[in-house]
């Protein structure tokens, strides 16, 4: 359907909704807080429930199994569009080949049977179009990104189908691939926050393929060509494959491009991926990475949550705005505002079909890494043991209600919602009741989820500094796993050892 502004309704007046934050710095799950009159340069938010009707993707399944989204917008002369291919991301990496998904999506581009790395290149710069691939470690698909002017989109989209279905993988282009990557891996391993992110997946995920972060220089020096074609073979299929696109184009014209494209990918009848959530978090504990000298501590303390359908996900959304999401977060106003310990303090969530993690993170200065971190496990206790201010509350769920406003004026966000939508199998008005429901959580709700999620036994606790500066301080919460920067334990200190 063609997209129109989307009606918004708030009775009464929805004042500084421009100060509301980023809706989409984390799929809804971190906005920017306002607290009304009580913050300095802020107006108030309107108590009143913002009312939203919103576009609708139109759909269609095509012949070869392929969904086709689209949203039409005619407002400026371009379309972006998405490829997402369920099954092929980091999530179905091979146990011994790590990054082999990543590895894949990232070598679409460097060369098809017919184009080489450089007129493929050379061909969107002359169309002004722009074309990539990607995927995660933890994710379930992989995605083809591209935008285009309308006028090209025709030629953008034949590119994008010669990389996505007839990638060479030519064995030069991987041999450099494999140097700046190696590269890049070696670079990961003096970034604190990266050995802060990958203790903590290991520790909350265990085996489970979210535990995996990054690939290994093992894993890479082995990839052939052949480890590529056979997982772009296996994996790269339309099966339950999404095409999404949004902006000057009907669905009428995107179902004639995409079936001109893509109309010969054949189905090959494989089944929905599978997916299984991780094993039940072990029991609480601490970990510290060593690094010599450091000058400060990254904190991350972490725990397994919720996957994207649970009933607590709104409620979720509420707790964490409240303790982490913003500059008015409890953690940011307790960490720098009032102690001076950081730059900044936050929480955040990840939701996938199977359970994903909360986590609060910090980076404060050596001396008062216990403190710091004393402070922060107190705003958990808080959370859990102590009803929020009714006006602390109210103010948290009108800012995320405002950074979901903000977020309506792009097409890209709105149909990115559909494909959400579609890809949970959410209801067809869940972006519409959004605001009501979040205005519907209750602070009962809130203490009752905090108590479920932020247990203290469930609660991990990574610090990445100099051990030997931190290491007792540390020891004061419970026994230390000591690991060095290439991940290898050292020893154990404190209690219980």
């Amino acid at each position: 359907m063609r997209v129109r502004p989307p009606v918004v309704v708030l009775v009464g007046t929805l004042v500084a909704v421009a100060t509301g934050g980023a809706w989409a710095q984390a799929g809804g799950q971190q906005t920017q807080s306002i607290t009304g009159a009580e913050v300095k340069g802020l107006a108030p938010v309107s108590d009143e429930i913002l009312q939203v009707e919103l576009p609708k993707a139109e759909e269609a399944v095509l012949d070869n199994g392929l969904h086709l989204m689209v949203l039409e917008d005619r407002r400026v002369p371009t379309v972006s569009f998405q490829v997402i291919l369920i099954g092929a991301g980091g999530y179905y990496d091979p146990p011994d080949h790590a990054g082999l998904a990543g590895f894949t999506a990232s070598l679409l581009r460097e060369g098809t049977t017919t184009r080489s790395s450089v007129e493929i290149a050379e061909a969107l710069e002359t169309l002004a179009s722009r074309l990539n691939a990607s995927t995660d470690m933890s994710l379930q698909a992989a995605s083809l990104n591209g935008s285009s002017l309308t006028e090209h989109l025709d030629e953008t989209m034949a590119l994008a189908a010669d990389v996505l279905l007839h990638p060479s993988f030519p064995e030069e282009e991987l041999a450099l691939f494999k140097d700046r990557e190696r590269a890049g891996l070696m670079q990961e391993r003096t970034r604190p926050g990266f050995l802060a992110v990958e203790r903590l997946a290991k520790v909350i995920y265990g085996e489970h393929p979210a535990g995996r972060v990054s690939p290994t220089p093992e894993s890479l020096d082995k990839t052939t060509r052949e480890d590529l074609r056979a997982f772009h073979q296996a994996y790269y299929v339309p099966d339950h494959a999404v095409v999404a696109l949004a902006g000057d184009i009907s669905m009428a014209d995107a179902r004639v491009a995409v079936e001109r494209h893509f109309g010969d990918w054949a189905n090959t009848g494989t089944p929905q991926p599978t997916v299984e959530d991780p094993p039940p978090i072990a029991a609480a504990r601490v970990y510290l990475i060593n690094r010599d000298a450091s000058v400060q501590t990254n904190l991350v303390v972490g725990t397994q949550a919720i996957n994207r359908t649970s009933s607590d996900y709104d409620v979720l959304t509420v707790m964490n705005q409240i303790i982490g999401g913003g500059a008015t977060g409890r953690l940011f106003l307790n960490l720098r505002e009032d102690k001076g310990y950081t730059y900044g303090a936050y929480s955040s969530f990840t939701a996938l079909r199977y359970r994903g993690d909360w986590d609060a993170s910090t980076e404060v200065r050596t001396e008062v890494t216990g403190d710091a971190l004393a402070e922060l496990l107190r705003e958990l206790e808080r959370i859990r043991d102590e009803p929020v201010p009714n006006q602390e509350f109210q103010d948290a769920k009108r800012n995320i209600v405002a950074g979901f406003a903000l977020s309506l004026e792009s097409p890209g966000t709105l149909l990115g919602n559909s494909v959400v939508r579609h890809l949970y199998d959410l209801p067809d008005d869940h972006w519409d009741r959004y605001p009501e429901r979040i205005m519907a959580v209750t602070r009962e709700q809130v203490q009752t989820v905090a108590a479920r999620y932020l247990d203290a036994e469930r609660l991990h606790i990574v610090a990445v500094g100099d051990g030997a500066q931190i290491t007792d301080a540390l020891t004061s919460f419970g026994a230390v796993d000591v690991y060095d920067d290439q991940g290898t334990l050292i020893e154990t200190r404190g209690a219980g050892q």
